[in-house]
């Protein structure tokens, strides 16, 4: 079953409806614009003006290539990174820093920021008695430390090495003032933490440069000690006279041996030339001799001779013999001089020979010399080392104490950060913005008021109309013949059929009614008549029932049991108590008098809060409410948007309307809806004339009608509807 909120779900947003509601209530919405523009001007003349103004810091190495000390290279510095700028932006903000700036400013005597510092009557007689503790200067000058917290503002730049610092204050001059007083007191923590780095080392390296001569010089004194007494003489290229005399040594032997070898291998070639009677004019070492060398030319000029004279003389020639006897002594020459060649190399090869024993012999005992000398020599070069490596550290002690003593004494230290924009006086406030602010509040007020408006137009119901559902019309409906029983379904036609018989009734739709009739006092009583009813709804697919009860109260019962006899068959049912009295919705909530229809005209509740369960089945029911129907009904021009609302969300939706004339019921029925008259004694003369009037005012179609036959109205489908029991 369909609760009220269903309802809500169901129903969409008039656009128009809302905009309407706007335009409606322009007037009172620009008003109250007005009114708190006005209201925000006034309380920002009063506000005091705030000025801000700010100082910047860059964070770089001051040093220069001609400051900068031997043997630091600028690229080899380390670049401050994100964690040593946020570090820098905390010693800004340090507690002592800004002591220090509050001394020099005298900001404790300021007042602005001393205007809560002094404290009150209340705390210094509480304090007299011992309730409170007593206020001190620490704790004043905590509050002027908070006080300048709170009007202090330093951050970093993003991505860059450029630090901020703000201040804000009622006095313009001060606000500039504190930042530059802050960032040169920086820059001077800057300076003083490196005179004191400066000072330190200073101290620290006098005694350690002492320390290192002293040792130095013992280092050298050991290593010249032990050089003399292990006679470790050192010759050239630095190296020791044993090492270099055995090198020497060692390349002479092996010239010698060479030597050897050469004169060994000249001395037999020419061996056996000799002894194989070879000519030994062409050997090398023979030819080497000068006289070898003339004999060999004048062993060529004979041959010469004898060759020119055996062209034109016989070889027994005198002359030619004479020549050949001189050629002959001029080989055994030859031969005699390669002798004493061969003697000469085999002289020099045993020299050779001698020499290289007596090298062999030399070379043993520098051996001997060397080695000794070596394990000597390592145990020199340790102390070498050590005397290099503490005459090292001494020489670059004293290079950074001079380059430090300079420093101190020409007061040159440099501090990595620069002041590149000083704060200047404010001329315009921060805040307030007199005229934005205004503007904007104007704006501000005015978008609430119209949201305001816009809401209470949405929740009031004013702007909401039915999310339209298609519904399915059923086929016209076959009327059906009603046994006689005490409450039946017929036509008020019978009852206020027009003076003349053959006059044509006026146009409206067939409106079948329930009524008990005059005898049901005498039968017992039953609801099938009720039960054809709703057979007749559920059947025609109907969305509204409008149920018009001439008598008042006591025929309105009637439509309560047709609502429940429709909640029992399952289908979803609304009742709308529009009968002037209340009474039904009463009788169905237990006598409670809820917010119903005149609560929901008059936008009082929304739907959410007029429908209510009725206490005896599954029908709901929206009662007539506790508003002013006067009131309520101004509104009666929102009915149609209510009812088509609740047909999107309910199978049917029933209204009894009480004695409803027909110019009343022209709001509330349309093609979808079905008439019923709900009468008790359709024979009473005020029933048939509220009856007729009804039927003049168009509720009835003629072309559906036939005359009277037998005491019942015949439609022109041939069905009958008996109207007596």
């Amino acid at each position: 079953m369909p609760r009220a909120g269903s309802v809500d779900s169901d129903v969409d947003i008039d656009i128009g409806a809302l905009f309407a509601s706007l335009w409606q209530n322009r007037v009172r919405v620009l008003l109250g614009a007005i009114f708190l523009t006005l209201l925000a001007f006034l309380i920002l003349s009063f506000i005091s003006p705030k000025y801000r103004a700010e100082t910047r810091i860059l964070i770089e190495t001051r040093e220069s290539v001609f400051t900068r000390p031997t043997g630091d290279q600028g690229d080899d510095r380390p670049v401050l990174d994100q964690e040593g700028i946020k570090s820098q932006v905390e010693l800004i903000g340090s507690s002592d820093l800004l002591k220090r700036v509050i001394a020099k400013l005298d900001l404790g005597n300021n007042a602005e920021l001393a205007a809560g510092a002094e404290p009150s009557a209340i705390k210094r007689l509480l304090a007299g008695i011992g309730l409170a503790a007593d206020p001190d200067a620490t704790a004043r000058d905590d509050y002027i430390l908070q006080a300048v917290r709170d009007r202090l503002l330093v951050y970093s730049v993003q991505n860059s090495r450029v630090i901020v610092i703000q201040f804000s204050s009622k006095d313009p001059a001060l606000s500039a003032t504190v930042p530059n007083a802050i960032a040169d007191e920086y820059v001077s923590t800057q300076q003083a933490s490196k005179s004191q780095s400066n000072a330190d080392a200073t101290g620290w390296l006098e005694p350690e440069i002492a320390d290192l001569s002293k040792r130095v010089k013992d280092a050298e004194a050991k290593v010249a000690a032990y050089r003399s007494s292990s006679d470790l003489l050192i010759g050239q290229n630095n190296a020791v006279l044993a090492t270099q005399q055995l090198s020497e040594l060692s390349s002479e032997l092996s010239r010698v041996r060479a030597n050897k070898a050469a004169s060994e291998a000249n001395a037999a070639s020419v061996r056996t030339a000799l002894a194989k009677g070879a000519p030994v004019e062409t050997l090398p070492s023979v030819m080497a001799s000068p006289l070898i060398q003339r004999l060999r030319e004048r062993q060529v000029q004979l041959n010469n001779d004898i060759a020119d004279l055996s062209a034109s003389l016989l070889s027994g020639h005198p002359r030619i013999k004479a020549l050949r006897s001189q050629l002959a002594d001029l080989n055994q020459q030859i031969r005699l001089e390669a002798r004493k060649v061969l003697t000469g190399l085999e002289s020099e090869a045993e020299t050779a020979r001698l020499r290289e024993t007596e090298l062999n012999r030399s070379l043993n005992g520098l051996k001997a010399q060397s080695s000794k000398a070596g394990e000597e020599e390592v145990e020199l070069r340790a102390l070498e080392r050590e005397a290099t490596a503490q005459r090292q550290l001494l020489e670059s002690y004293l290079t950074r104490y001079r380059e430090a003593s300079s420093r101190t004494d020409r007061g040159y230290l440099p501090a990595d950060v620069r002041i590149f924009s000083r704060a200047d006086k404010p001329i315009e406030p921060y805040f307030p913005k007199v005229l934005p602010m205004t503007a904007a509040a104007f704006v501000a007020s005015l978008l609430i008021l119209s949201i305001g408006t816009l809401l209470s137009a949405l929740f009031s119901g004013r702007a909401l109309r039915p999310a339209h559902a298609v519904r399915a019309k059923a086929a016209p409906v076959e009327a059906k013949v009603v046994t006689s029983k005490p409450v039946v379904l017929a036509p008020v036609a019978e009852t206020i059929t027009t003076p003349h018989k053959d006059e044509p009734l006026a146009p409206a739709v067939a409106a079948p009614i329930f009524t008990p009739s005059a005898t049901s006092v005498e039968h017992p009583a039953d609801h099938s008549g009720i039960s054809a009813v709703a057979d007749r709804l559920m059947a025609s697919g109907a969305a509204r029932a409008v149920i018009v009860s001439p008598e008042g109260d006591e025929a309105s019962a009637l439509t309560i049991l047709l609502v429940r006899e429709l909640a029992d068959r399952g289908v979803r049912v609304v009742l709308l108590d529009m009968t002037g009295s209340g009474q039904m919705g009463r009788s169905m909530l237990d006598g409670q008098n809820l917010a119903g229809m005149t609560d929901l005209l008059a936008s009082e509740q929304p739907f959410s809060e007029v429908i209510h369960a009725d206490h005896y089945s599954q029908a709901e029911i929206i009662p007539l409410g506790t508003h002013d129907p006067a009131k309520a009904m101004q509104s009666i021009g929102r009915l149609p948007m209510i009812l088509n609302a609740l047909q999107s969300a309910y199978d049917l939706v029933v209204v009894d309307s009480g004695p409803a004339t027909a110019d009343e019921l022209k709001h509330i029925v349309d093609d979808g809806s079905e008439l019923v008259m709900s009468l008790i004694n359709p024979d009473d003369a005020d029933v048939k004339a509220i009856s007729m009037a009804i039927f003049d005012g168009g509720f009835i179609k003629p072309e559906l009608l036939t005359p009277f036959k037998d005491g019942a109205l015949e439609l022109d489908d041939g069905a009958i509807i008996r109207t007596t029991l």
